[in-house]
Protein backbone atom coordinates (compact mmCIF):
# COMPACT_ATOMS: atom_id res chain seq x y z
CA UNK A 1 0.00 0.00 0.00
CA UNK A 2 1.20 3.64 -0.81
CA UNK A 3 -0.49 6.40 1.65
CA UNK A 4 -1.23 8.77 -1.21
CA UNK A 5 -1.26 13.03 0.02
CA UNK A 6 -0.41 12.16 3.68
CA UNK A 7 -4.33 11.43 4.52
CA UNK A 8 -5.05 8.10 3.21
CA UNK A 9 -4.41 5.29 1.65
CA UNK A 10 -4.82 3.67 -1.20
CA UNK A 11 -4.18 0.72 -3.41
CA UNK A 12 -1.77 0.39 -6.91
CA UNK A 13 -4.32 1.95 -9.58
CA UNK A 14 -3.62 1.30 -13.23
CA UNK A 15 -5.91 0.36 -15.68
CA UNK A 16 -4.94 -2.20 -18.45
CA UNK A 17 -5.23 0.29 -21.15
CA UNK A 18 -2.85 2.72 -19.15
CA UNK A 19 -0.62 -0.59 -18.47
CA UNK A 20 -0.39 -1.32 -22.45
CA UNK A 21 0.12 2.01 -22.87
CA UNK A 22 3.13 2.22 -20.67
CA UNK A 23 4.69 -0.69 -21.34
CA UNK A 24 7.88 0.46 -23.80
CA UNK A 25 8.63 2.83 -21.05
CA UNK A 26 8.39 0.49 -18.38
CA UNK A 27 10.80 -1.89 -20.15
CA UNK A 28 13.28 0.14 -20.57
CA UNK A 29 12.60 1.45 -16.84
CA UNK A 30 13.51 -1.98 -15.92
CA UNK A 31 16.09 -2.96 -17.88
CA UNK A 32 17.56 0.20 -16.65
CA UNK A 33 16.97 -0.63 -12.78
CA UNK A 34 18.79 -4.24 -13.81
CA UNK A 35 21.99 -1.87 -15.26
CA UNK A 36 21.98 -0.33 -11.99
CA UNK A 37 21.77 -3.44 -9.61
CA UNK A 38 24.64 -4.81 -11.22
CA UNK A 39 26.54 -1.09 -10.37
CA UNK A 40 25.19 -0.95 -6.77
CA UNK A 41 26.35 -4.33 -6.18
CA UNK A 42 30.00 -4.11 -7.28
CA UNK A 43 30.75 -0.39 -4.98
CA UNK A 44 31.97 -0.96 -2.05
CA UNK A 45 32.59 2.39 -0.72
CA UNK A 46 29.69 3.95 1.13
CA UNK A 47 29.47 7.42 0.14
CA UNK A 48 30.10 6.37 -3.95
CA UNK A 49 27.63 3.70 -3.36
CA UNK A 50 25.38 6.32 -1.92
CA UNK A 51 25.68 9.01 -4.70
CA UNK A 52 25.12 6.13 -7.06
CA UNK A 53 22.02 5.26 -5.61
CA UNK A 54 20.42 8.66 -5.25
CA UNK A 55 21.43 9.64 -8.91
CA UNK A 56 19.70 6.70 -9.88
CA UNK A 57 16.49 7.77 -7.85
CA UNK A 58 16.19 11.02 -9.29
CA UNK A 59 16.55 9.55 -13.04
CA UNK A 60 14.02 6.57 -12.60
CA UNK A 61 11.47 8.74 -10.80
CA UNK A 62 11.65 11.40 -13.30
CA UNK A 63 12.35 14.09 -9.98
CA UNK A 64 14.55 17.26 -9.74
CA UNK A 65 15.91 15.63 -6.32
CA UNK A 66 16.32 12.85 -4.08
CA UNK A 67 17.58 11.91 -0.93
CA UNK A 68 19.24 8.88 1.42
CA UNK A 69 18.12 9.39 4.96
CA UNK A 70 19.82 6.84 7.48
CA UNK A 71 18.91 5.59 10.75
CA UNK A 72 21.95 6.20 13.17
CA UNK A 73 22.80 2.80 14.88
CA UNK A 74 23.58 4.52 18.25
CA UNK A 75 21.25 7.03 18.75
CA UNK A 76 18.21 5.99 16.66
CA UNK A 77 18.10 9.52 14.91
CA UNK A 78 17.34 10.20 10.75
CA UNK A 79 20.24 11.90 9.30
CA UNK A 80 20.51 12.98 5.76
CA UNK A 81 23.85 10.92 4.28
CA UNK A 82 23.22 12.01 0.66
CA UNK A 83 21.11 14.28 -1.41
CA UNK A 84 21.42 15.47 -4.95
CA UNK A 85 20.05 18.53 -3.69
CA UNK A 86 22.03 19.50 -0.37
CA UNK A 87 25.39 20.50 -0.52
CA UNK A 88 27.73 17.78 0.94
CA UNK A 89 28.94 20.80 3.78
CA UNK A 90 25.17 21.08 4.81
CA UNK A 91 24.60 17.51 5.57
CA UNK A 92 26.16 16.48 8.48
CA UNK A 93 24.48 19.60 10.30
CA UNK A 94 20.39 18.40 9.43
CA UNK A 95 18.80 16.02 11.54
CA UNK A 96 14.92 14.42 11.16
CA UNK A 97 12.85 13.79 13.92
CA UNK A 98 11.73 10.51 13.75
CA UNK A 99 8.79 11.82 15.34
CA UNK A 100 6.30 14.18 13.42
CA UNK A 101 8.11 13.66 9.95
CA UNK A 102 7.40 12.13 6.59
CA UNK A 103 10.71 10.40 7.02
CA UNK A 104 10.18 9.37 10.51
CA UNK A 105 6.41 8.20 9.40
CA UNK A 106 8.22 5.66 6.53
CA UNK A 107 10.74 4.40 8.95
CA UNK A 108 7.87 3.63 11.60
CA UNK A 109 5.22 2.08 9.56
CA UNK A 110 7.84 0.43 7.11
CA UNK A 111 5.73 1.71 4.02
CA UNK A 112 6.20 3.77 1.08
CA UNK A 113 4.72 7.44 1.05
CA UNK A 114 3.44 9.52 -1.66
CA UNK A 115 2.51 12.78 -1.26
CA UNK A 116 1.38 15.16 -3.76
CA UNK A 117 1.61 18.82 -1.78
CA UNK A 118 3.55 18.81 1.19
CA UNK A 119 2.40 22.23 1.98
CA UNK A 120 -0.91 20.23 3.14
CA UNK A 121 0.52 17.67 5.27
CA UNK A 122 1.61 18.48 9.27
CA UNK A 123 4.16 16.12 8.88
CA UNK A 124 6.66 17.80 6.65
CA UNK A 125 9.72 18.60 7.88
CA UNK A 126 10.15 22.49 6.43
CA UNK A 127 13.64 23.20 8.81
CA UNK A 128 15.33 21.49 6.09
CA UNK A 129 13.85 23.02 2.74
CA UNK A 130 15.20 26.56 5.41
CA UNK A 131 18.75 25.24 5.69
CA UNK A 132 19.25 24.18 2.21
CA UNK A 133 17.12 27.02 0.25
CA UNK A 134 14.95 24.09 -1.44
CA UNK A 135 11.29 23.90 -1.88
CA UNK A 136 9.77 20.91 -1.61
CA UNK A 137 6.64 20.07 -3.57
CA UNK A 138 5.74 16.91 -3.92
CA UNK A 139 7.22 13.73 -2.50
CA UNK A 140 7.73 9.99 -2.88
CA UNK A 141 9.39 7.85 -0.05
CA UNK A 142 10.21 4.44 0.68
CA UNK A 143 11.62 2.49 3.43
CA UNK A 144 15.24 0.56 2.77
CA UNK A 145 14.57 -2.62 4.30
CA UNK A 146 17.03 -5.69 4.79
CA UNK A 147 15.72 -8.78 5.37
CA UNK A 148 15.61 -8.41 9.44
CA UNK A 149 15.21 -4.30 9.65
CA UNK A 150 14.68 -0.72 7.73
CA UNK A 151 17.98 0.92 7.77
CA UNK A 152 16.36 4.32 6.21
CA UNK A 153 14.47 6.35 3.87
CA UNK A 154 15.34 6.42 0.07
CA UNK A 155 13.21 9.76 -0.83
CA UNK A 156 12.12 11.03 -4.84
CA UNK A 157 11.49 14.82 -4.68
CA UNK A 158 9.17 17.26 -7.00
CA UNK A 159 8.31 14.93 -9.95
CA UNK A 160 8.49 16.73 -13.22
CA UNK A 161 5.65 17.28 -15.67
CA UNK A 162 3.02 15.70 -13.12
CA UNK A 163 2.11 13.37 -10.05
CA UNK A 164 4.19 10.42 -9.09
CA UNK A 165 2.22 7.34 -10.24
CA UNK A 166 1.92 3.81 -8.62
CA UNK A 167 4.94 2.56 -11.79
CA UNK A 168 7.21 5.63 -9.65
CA UNK A 169 6.28 3.92 -6.56
CA UNK A 170 7.14 0.12 -7.81
CA UNK A 171 10.40 1.41 -8.85
CA UNK A 172 11.23 3.50 -6.28
CA UNK A 173 10.48 0.38 -4.11
CA UNK A 174 12.40 -2.18 -6.05
CA UNK A 175 15.54 0.26 -6.33
CA UNK A 176 15.49 1.03 -2.34
CA UNK A 177 15.69 -2.96 -1.62
CA UNK A 178 18.64 -3.36 -3.78
CA UNK A 179 19.92 0.01 -2.39
CA UNK A 180 19.89 -1.44 1.30
CA UNK A 181 21.39 -4.65 0.72
CA UNK A 182 24.42 -3.23 -1.04
CA UNK A 183 24.55 -0.39 1.66
CA UNK A 184 25.05 -2.80 4.33
CA UNK A 185 26.93 -5.09 2.53
CA UNK A 186 29.27 -2.07 1.84
CA UNK A 187 29.20 -1.01 5.53
CA UNK A 188 29.76 -4.54 6.92
CA UNK A 189 33.07 -4.97 3.90
CA UNK A 190 34.46 -1.52 5.25
CA UNK A 191 34.08 -2.90 8.91
CA UNK A 192 35.34 -6.25 8.26
CA UNK A 193 38.40 -4.91 6.27
CA UNK A 194 39.43 -2.42 8.83
CA UNK A 195 39.27 -4.48 11.85
CA UNK A 196 41.39 -7.21 9.79
CA UNK A 197 44.17 -4.64 8.95
CA UNK A 198 43.47 -2.83 12.80
CA UNK A 199 44.67 -6.81 14.17
CA UNK A 200 47.29 -7.35 11.80
CA UNK A 201 48.70 -3.57 13.10
CA UNK A 202 48.31 -4.72 16.78
CA UNK A 203 50.29 -7.02 16.68
CA UNK A 204 53.79 -5.98 16.52
CA UNK A 205 53.21 -3.57 19.69
CA UNK A 206 51.50 -6.25 21.65
CA UNK A 207 54.30 -8.27 20.68
CA UNK A 208 56.56 -5.90 22.05
CA UNK A 209 54.68 -5.88 25.49
CA UNK A 210 54.09 -9.35 25.67
CA UNK A 211 58.09 -9.83 25.14
CA UNK A 212 59.41 -6.96 27.04
CA UNK A 213 57.02 -7.91 30.32
CA UNK A 214 58.67 -11.26 29.99
CA UNK A 215 62.16 -10.03 30.36
CA UNK A 216 61.18 -8.07 33.35
CA UNK A 217 60.32 -10.61 35.34
CA UNK A 218 64.07 -12.21 35.67
CA UNK A 219 65.46 -12.06 38.71
CA UNK A 220 68.75 -11.27 36.68
CA UNK A 221 68.06 -8.77 34.69
CA UNK A 222 70.38 -5.68 35.45
CA UNK A 223 69.19 -2.47 36.82
CA UNK A 224 69.86 -0.43 33.99
CA UNK A 225 68.06 -2.74 31.39
CA UNK A 226 64.98 -2.89 33.29
CA UNK A 227 64.54 0.89 33.18
CA UNK A 228 65.21 0.91 29.36
CA UNK A 229 62.41 -2.06 29.03
CA UNK A 230 60.29 -0.14 31.38
CA UNK A 231 60.69 2.97 28.90
CA UNK A 232 59.87 0.36 25.92
CA UNK A 233 56.43 -0.26 27.50
CA UNK A 234 55.41 3.37 28.02
CA UNK A 235 56.67 3.66 24.56
CA UNK A 236 54.56 0.86 23.01
CA UNK A 237 51.48 1.67 25.19
CA UNK A 238 51.26 5.69 24.01
CA UNK A 239 51.58 3.75 20.41
CA UNK A 240 48.71 1.96 21.30
CA UNK A 241 46.53 4.03 22.45
CA UNK A 242 47.13 6.34 19.13
CA UNK A 243 46.24 3.51 17.23
CA UNK A 244 43.04 2.97 18.65
CA UNK A 245 42.63 6.56 18.41
CA UNK A 246 42.99 6.57 14.93
CA UNK A 247 41.23 3.35 14.49
CA UNK A 248 37.99 5.46 15.47
CA UNK A 249 38.60 7.83 13.63
CA UNK A 250 38.79 5.95 10.30
CA UNK A 251 36.06 4.18 11.08
CA UNK A 252 33.45 6.54 12.26
CA UNK A 253 34.85 8.68 8.58
CA UNK A 254 34.41 5.46 6.15
CA UNK A 255 30.93 4.69 7.49
CA UNK A 256 29.78 8.06 7.14
CA UNK A 257 28.93 8.41 11.26
CA UNK A 258 31.50 11.20 11.83
CA UNK A 259 29.43 14.06 12.70
CA UNK A 260 30.89 17.60 11.72
CA UNK A 261 30.21 20.94 13.28
CA UNK A 262 30.29 23.29 10.31
CA UNK A 263 31.07 27.00 10.75
CA UNK A 264 32.79 29.62 9.21
CA UNK A 265 36.32 30.16 10.41
CA UNK A 266 39.71 31.82 8.79
CA UNK A 267 41.97 29.76 7.92
CA UNK A 268 45.44 32.38 8.53
CA UNK A 269 44.44 32.08 12.01
CA UNK A 270 44.10 28.20 12.33
CA UNK A 271 47.05 27.71 10.72
CA UNK A 272 49.22 30.47 13.15
CA UNK A 273 47.42 28.42 16.22
CA UNK A 274 49.31 25.22 14.67
CA UNK A 275 52.51 26.45 13.92
CA UNK A 276 52.71 27.66 17.77
CA UNK A 277 51.81 24.44 19.00
CA UNK A 278 54.28 22.55 17.20
CA UNK A 279 57.14 25.02 17.36
CA UNK A 280 58.81 23.24 19.67
CA UNK A 281 58.93 20.37 17.93
CA UNK A 282 60.63 21.69 15.07
CA UNK A 283 63.17 23.55 17.16
CA UNK A 284 64.46 20.56 18.87
CA UNK A 285 65.75 19.98 15.48
CA UNK A 286 66.72 22.96 14.37
CA UNK A 287 63.80 23.21 11.80
CA UNK A 288 63.29 26.57 10.13
CA UNK A 289 59.47 27.65 9.87
CA UNK A 290 58.57 29.70 7.39
CA UNK A 291 55.21 30.64 7.30
CA UNK A 292 53.72 32.99 3.82
CA UNK A 293 49.80 32.48 4.85
CA UNK A 294 48.10 36.17 4.12
CA UNK A 295 45.12 37.11 5.80
CA UNK A 296 42.26 37.10 2.94
CA UNK A 297 38.42 38.51 3.31
CA UNK A 298 36.95 35.69 2.91
CA UNK A 299 36.12 32.51 5.44
CA UNK A 300 36.17 28.78 4.61
CA UNK A 301 33.02 26.92 6.07
CA UNK A 302 34.01 23.79 8.05
CA UNK A 303 34.66 21.79 10.89
CA UNK A 304 37.55 23.53 12.67
CA UNK A 305 38.28 21.21 15.11
CA UNK A 306 39.08 18.59 12.14
CA UNK A 307 40.61 20.69 9.99
CA UNK A 308 43.17 21.77 12.93
CA UNK A 309 43.76 17.89 12.68
CA UNK A 310 44.43 17.84 9.74
CA UNK A 311 47.08 20.65 9.55
CA UNK A 312 48.60 18.87 12.43
CA UNK A 313 48.41 16.12 11.17
CA UNK A 314 51.15 17.58 8.04
CA UNK A 315 52.88 19.51 10.20
CA UNK A 316 54.00 16.80 12.34
CA UNK A 317 54.87 14.55 9.57
CA UNK A 318 56.99 17.42 7.35
CA UNK A 319 59.35 17.62 11.13
CA UNK A 320 59.09 13.86 11.46
CA UNK A 321 60.52 13.47 7.99
CA UNK A 322 62.83 16.32 7.92
CA UNK A 323 66.59 16.39 8.08
CA UNK A 324 68.05 17.92 10.44
CA UNK A 325 68.19 21.67 10.26
CA UNK A 326 65.88 21.97 7.40
CA UNK A 327 62.73 23.58 6.46
CA UNK A 328 59.63 23.63 6.50
CA UNK A 329 57.18 26.31 4.29
CA UNK A 330 53.52 26.69 5.10
CA UNK A 331 51.91 28.74 2.32
CA UNK A 332 48.29 29.65 1.87
CA UNK A 333 46.04 31.20 -1.13
CA UNK A 334 42.60 31.99 -1.81
CA UNK A 335 40.81 32.13 -5.50
CA UNK A 336 37.60 32.48 -6.36
CA UNK A 337 36.06 29.50 -4.54
CA UNK A 338 38.21 28.08 -2.24
CA UNK A 339 41.43 28.13 -0.14
CA UNK A 340 44.90 26.08 -0.72
CA UNK A 341 47.05 25.12 2.13
CA UNK A 342 50.61 23.30 1.19
CA UNK A 343 52.77 22.82 3.83
CA UNK A 344 56.48 21.89 1.96
CA UNK A 345 59.64 20.41 4.01
CA UNK A 346 63.17 19.46 3.01
CA UNK A 347 63.30 15.93 4.16
CA UNK A 348 64.13 12.20 2.14
CA UNK A 349 61.21 13.02 -0.02
CA UNK A 350 58.71 9.88 -1.08
CA UNK A 351 59.93 7.37 -3.64
CA UNK A 352 58.08 7.74 -7.28
CA UNK A 353 56.49 3.97 -6.41
CA UNK A 354 55.04 5.40 -2.99
CA UNK A 355 53.33 8.17 -4.37
CA UNK A 356 50.39 6.59 -5.45
CA UNK A 357 49.79 4.97 -2.14
CA UNK A 358 50.90 7.45 0.00
CA UNK A 359 47.09 7.97 1.18
CA UNK A 360 46.52 4.33 1.61
CA UNK A 361 45.35 3.14 5.42
CA UNK A 362 48.54 1.71 7.16
CA UNK A 363 50.85 2.37 4.53
CA UNK A 364 54.15 3.47 5.56
CA UNK A 365 57.10 4.40 3.04
CA UNK A 366 58.88 0.99 3.14
CA UNK A 367 62.83 3.11 4.12
CA UNK A 368 60.99 4.88 6.77
CA UNK A 369 59.88 1.88 8.54
CA UNK A 370 62.10 1.98 12.08
CA UNK A 371 63.23 5.60 11.50
CA UNK A 372 59.55 7.04 12.71
CA UNK A 373 57.15 5.40 14.30
CA UNK A 374 53.22 5.86 13.65
CA UNK A 375 49.89 4.23 12.86
CA UNK A 376 50.11 4.80 9.10
CA UNK A 377 46.42 6.11 9.24
CA UNK A 378 47.23 9.74 9.60
CA UNK A 379 47.13 10.80 6.27
CA UNK A 380 44.24 8.43 4.90
CA UNK A 381 41.97 10.56 7.92
CA UNK A 382 43.14 13.37 6.89
CA UNK A 383 42.28 13.18 3.34
CA UNK A 384 39.47 11.92 4.27
CA UNK A 385 38.19 14.96 6.37
CA UNK A 386 39.30 17.18 3.36
CA UNK A 387 36.86 15.47 0.80
CA UNK A 388 34.33 15.27 3.40
CA UNK A 389 34.81 18.81 3.55
CA UNK A 390 34.31 19.20 -0.55
CA UNK A 391 38.50 19.79 -0.89
CA UNK A 392 41.15 18.16 -2.20
CA UNK A 393 44.43 16.78 -1.24
CA UNK A 394 47.43 15.79 -2.90
CA UNK A 395 51.41 15.31 -2.69
CA UNK A 396 54.45 16.18 -5.13
CA UNK A 397 57.61 14.77 -4.06
CA UNK A 398 61.27 14.53 -5.20
CA UNK A 399 63.15 11.80 -3.60
CA UNK A 400 66.23 13.91 -1.73
CA UNK A 401 64.64 17.39 -1.98
CA UNK A 402 61.42 16.98 0.03
CA UNK A 403 57.91 16.70 0.25
CA UNK A 404 54.88 18.73 -0.51
CA UNK A 405 51.39 18.53 0.59
CA UNK A 406 48.40 20.47 -0.29
CA UNK A 407 44.57 20.60 0.39
CA UNK A 408 41.82 23.13 -0.62
CA UNK A 409 38.60 23.90 1.27
CA UNK A 410 35.78 25.21 -0.27
CA UNK A 411 34.60 28.98 0.58
CA UNK A 412 31.59 29.83 2.79
CA UNK A 413 29.33 31.07 0.23
CA UNK A 414 29.37 34.83 0.12
CA UNK A 415 31.69 34.33 3.62
CA UNK A 416 33.20 37.60 4.91
CA UNK A 417 35.27 38.34 7.89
Amino acid sequence: MVESDGRQSTGRRAGDASAIRNYPLLLRRYQRLMEISRVLGSTLELPALLRQIIEAARELTHTEAASILLIDPRTGELRFEASTQVDTSQMDSIMVPKEGSIAGWIVSHDEPLVIADVTQDPRHYQQVDKKVDFVTRSLLGVPLKTRDKTIGVLEAINKRGGGFSPDDADTLEILAAQAAVAIETARLFQQSDLVAEMVHELRTPLAALTATSHLLLRSDLPEERRAEFVRTIQQETLRLTSMTSDFLDLARLESGRARFVRAPFAMPELVAECVGIIQPQAHDRSIALRVEVPDVPRTVSGDRAKIKQVVLNLLTNAIKYNREGGTIVVRGAGDQNSYELSVADTGKGIPPDSLPRIFEKFYRVADTEGWTQGTGLGLAIAKKIVETHGGEMTVESQVGVGATFRFTLPFETGGKR
